[in-house]
């Protein structure tokens, strides 16, 4: 039996086994295997493992826009601290956390998303970028001091962030935990709304 969408059955297997086992137990044989599928249909849709990998962190990447595009639409409404909070917790998501995990786990893959335009590492910088934009965005409005350097605010929530969530045995924090961080790192920028 033919598979319906098999770059989306593979994608959903790899991201399967990243959560449960982590970046060492991906293999092409183990995505298979718990797609249900040959070996071969993974060969048949990717030139090789590492191109596999390229795309599946792509695609993750991908996500990140429609977080952005929610982001945009908040700016100037709502707690800045909440937006910031919600949007960490989307970026390290089970999922978003092994995904970074396998990036730096793995020098060819990060090679072969420098060459498709990911700078630092891929996912986090993009997930940068986009805190950058809505933190511009709330600056320009009068929420944040006009002062704010956010080149380097973004990034410093991002890493803050990541700390938090980057233990996989212990699981994700707890809202509250990821709204400290944001509060302590925003403390000296954010203005009365």
């Amino acid at each position: 039996m033919a598979m319906q969408d098999p770059r989306r059955q593979l994608f959903n297997a790899a991201k399967r086994i990243l959560v449960r086992d982590g970046p060492n137990a991906l293999t092409s044989r183990a995505v298979t295997d718990q797609a249900g599928c040959a070996k071969g249909v993974l060969h048949r849709h990717f030139a090789d493992f590492d191109a596999f990998l390229a795309e599946l962190v792509l695609d993750r990447v991908g996500r990140l826009d429609a977080l952005a595009d929610t982001l945009r639409a908040a700016a100037g409404t709502g707690s800045v601290t909440e937006h910031l909070t919600g949007v960490l917790i989307d970026v390290f998501d089970p999922v978003g956390v092994a995904v970074v995990s396998l990036v730096i786990s793995r020098d060819e893959l990060r090679a072969r998303l420098r060459a498709a335009g990911s700078t630092g590492i891929p996912l986090m910088g993009e997930a940068s970028a986009l805190l950058a934009a809505y933190l511009t965005a709330e600056r320009d409005l009068g929420r944040l001091a006009p002062d704010t350097d956010v080149t380097v605010l973004a990034p410093t929530l991002l890493g803050a962030a990541h700390l938090l969530f980057a233990d996989r045995e212990a699981g994700p924090p707890e809202r509250a935990a990821v709204r400290r961080t944001v509060t302590a790192v925003v403390a000296g920028v954010l203005r009365d709304a």
